[in-house]
């Protein structure tokens, strides 16, 4: 029996569910649209009490990142069974939905919605300047470009890691290396704070950042460097957690979880992730130690660690997932981790797009991203190489249910 066919018969006691599509180019970005759509005002100068919003679908927005001849953006409605909180049975609709799209003339390596508006943001090569598009209202299908955010001394430096935030201001946090970071008003395109560490650290890429919360910001360097900034204050970047010995040559990323409502943003854990599979954990509370270190079950990135990838489960404590190395998604457990660095047991580990194929390809898929669903505890969507899109709910193991 080939190793595809074993895994198909596997799949039926490994999964719950198990939903495959193919995207008609591969992402590297999967990023659930969340809340109401913004989509104008009610007459007069626009203030935060004048927008008018409606409601729309929980979908999720994927884009191509190759192409030449333009890249879609794609917003997709998944499956009426990922829409709901509990697994309803069978289901007529086992397909995504496009609800609207758009192209873009460069490669789409980062994208965000504007949380409460109608907004997205995408970056990607050849600079690091930002473009802003607005997801049309329910009568039409098109996502279109409305500006672009250009960036002080972007040409020349590698595409922004991006993210956004609504607490005072449609804003969008961005830059590609350490010596300047910035925040700027969407919609005005005003820059409202910047900083950066000096030379010979301010030179260093960035490989991720975060708001934490509208006045704490969280960056990681590619050399996992953890810095701070909070912009409340001048001072600008702080180093709040150093690189962890690691050879030079590793690169690294960083996956955050949104504080519960009433908690401090800071306290919950940071994890960082090697390219040779090491994986941090920290609590910025108390930076001069690290809350658990150990080592993945995954082979040293071949692929230059470009897709390099550590989130952690909204709705399921301890639990993160890690891909990027070949065609796998690991799901790891950390509440029982120390700081030994010891290798850990995966949990689960899915295995489909390296038996995915898609039209006959030579090389094996590699993953180039995953992201959990909101509410369904087990459920992650993860992309591959090969175009591929899965969806998938795995069993855990009856000694390991919570």
């Amino acid at each position: 029996m080939e190793a595809a066919d074993e895994w198909l018969l596997q799949s039926l006691r490994l999964y719950r569910d198990l939903h495959t599509f193919e995207l008609q180019a591969p992402t590297r970005l999967i990023e659930w649209a969340r809340g109401d759509r913004r989509v104008g005002w009610a007459g007069g100068k626009p203030s935060p009490c004048s927008w008018l919003f409606m409601p729309t679908h929980q979908g999720v927005c994927v884009a191509g990142y190759g192409q030449s001849d333009g890249n879609e953006i794609l917003q997709l409605i998944p499956p009426p069974t990922l829409l709901t909180k509990e697994t309803q049975g069978l289901c007529p609709e086992r397909d995504f939905k496009v609800e609207c799209g758009g192209f873009s003339e460069r490669p789409v390596y980062s994208l965000k919605y504007v949380p409460d508006t109608s907004l997205l943001v995408t970056s990607g090569p050849p600079d690091s300047s930002l473009q802003v598009w607005q997801v049309s209202a329910e009568d039409s299908d098109v996502i279109k470009s409305i500006s672009t955010i250009a960036t002080e001394n972007g040409t020349g430096q590698s595409w922004a890691k991006i993210d956004t935030i609504s607490a005072r201001a449609p804003w969008v946090l961005h830059g590609s290396r350490l010596d300047r970071i910035q925040i700027t008003e969407v919609e005005s395109r005003k820059n409202v704070y910047t900083a950066g560490i000096q030379a010979p650290q301010g030179s260093e890429e960035l490989s991720s950042l975060a708001f934490l919360d509208c006045s704490l910001l969280l960056l990681c360097s590619a050399t996992g460097r953890l810095c701070l900034a909070d912009t409340r204050q001048p001072q600008g970047l702080t180093e709040a957690v150093p690189v962890p010995s690691a050879p030079s040559s590793e690169r690294w990323c960083m996956g955050t979880r949104h504080a519960a409502q009433g908690s401090q943003p800071s306290s919950q854990p940071v994890a960082r992730l090697s390219s040779r599979g090491l994986l941090a954990l920290t609590d910025l509370r108390k930076t001069s130690e690290f809350l658990a270190v150990a080592k993945a079950r995954v082979p040293s990135s071949g692929s230059g660690a470009e897709f390099l990838c550590v989130s952690w489960a909204p709705a399921l404590e301890g639990y993160l997932a890690v891909s990027g190395f070949d065609g796998t998604v690991h799901v790891y457990d950390t509440q029982s981790w120390d700081s030994s660095g010891r290798e850990a047991e995966p949990i689960f580990v899915h295995k489909g797009h390296t038996f995915g194929g898609a039209g006959g390809s030579r090389d094996p898929p590699l993953v180039t991203v995953h992201t959990w669903h909101l509410q369904k505890p087990r459920t992650l969507l993860s992309a591959a190489s090969d175009g591929s899109l899965h969806v998938w709910d795995w069993v855990q193991p009856c000694g390991k249910c919570g």
